[in-house]
């Protein structure tokens, strides 16, 4: 009698199988792939560097300039392409003007307090910072006898010291004239106006003695017009009697009339035409 099969279990964890293959594969996929990219960095990173080593390399850079602003030769002309075939470019140099830099004038302040500390205690010159910049105001008895333009040898050293000061830094500077409301007429001053200018250029040959040049200074009289006092005493109308040097800083510069670039010495200048009429 033949014996009787059991029936087979049914197993129902065949799917790890399959499950495990997969898995297999996407660890297999995603280790290619990370391999790969780091492949693609190293040589993206190796061009990046020959390319960046070319571009800063003289020659490129030579390249670039040619294209974009021509080639200059000794007479400052050029052949851009962005003027067009055979354009001409003309290299423009321009001479820095006097107050085309100003600084910081706070230093300047704290050093001539101290190098003048003798005559500001004598009450001869006053320092102070103002709107339009550093400020040295003389006493007319100072500088000055009455009525006169004709500035006291014994100041010099004070002056000297100023200049130095002035020297150190590129600020323009501005001397201005001033008398009390008192009239004069003499020989020589027809009136306050006549006598504050010439306080006042007398200042700027002093400095100018000193090696301060004069294209970094400038005048100006007002006579009685800018009082700091009151003219109806006899103390007001002494404070009155003054010569301002005004080392200017950017606000005080912008007050200033602007200035064409100073020629080279030796190069020609050409003269202004202008019709020639009668004398006035």
């Amino acid at each position: 009698m033949p014996r009787k099969k059991h029936a087979e279990h049914e197993n129902h964890e065949r799917w790890l199988v399959s499950y495990a293959d997969f898995i297999t594969l996407l660890f297999a996929f995603f280790v290619v792939m990370f391999a790969t990219s780091q492949t693609d960095k190293a040589k993206a990173q190796a061009v990046s560097d020959s390319v960046k080593q070319a571009l800063e390399g003289e020659s490129m850079k030579s390249v670039v300039a040619m294209v974009l602003g021509g080639t200059v030769d000794n007479k400052g002309q050029g052949s851009a392409q962005r003027n067009g075939p055979g354009g001409q470019t003309r290299v423009v140099k321009t001479e820095e003007k006097p107050g085309d830099k100003v600084v910081e004038l706070l230093p300047s302040l704290e050093v001539l307090s101290k190098e003048l500390e003798k005559e500001i205690k004598s009450g001869k010159l006053k320092i102070s910072m103002g709107a339009r910049g550093l400020t040295i105001s003389f006493t007319q008895a100072a500088l000055f006898p009455s009525g006169e333009d004709v500035i006291a040898q014994d100041t010099y050293p004070s002056i000297q010291k100023i200049a130095m000061a002035i020297l150190r830094i590129p600020n323009p500077v501005r001397m201005e004239g001033h008398t009390d409301s008192v009239p004069i007429h003499n020989s020589r001053f027809k009136s306050n106006w006549e006598l504050s200018a010439a306080r006042s250029i007398a200042l700027l040959e002093l400095l100018h003695s000193f090696d301060v040049p004069r294209e970094r200074m400038s005048i100006a009289g007002y006579a009685e017009t800018a009082p700091v006092e009151d003219n109806d005493t006899e103390e007001g109308r002494q404070k009155n009697r003054r010569v301002d040097l005004v080392i200017l800083n950017e606000t005080g510069v912008k007050g200033e009339p602007e200035r064409a670039p100073v020629p080279k010495s030796g190069a020609p200048t050409t003269p202004s035409k202008a019709p020639a009429g009668p004398a006035k």
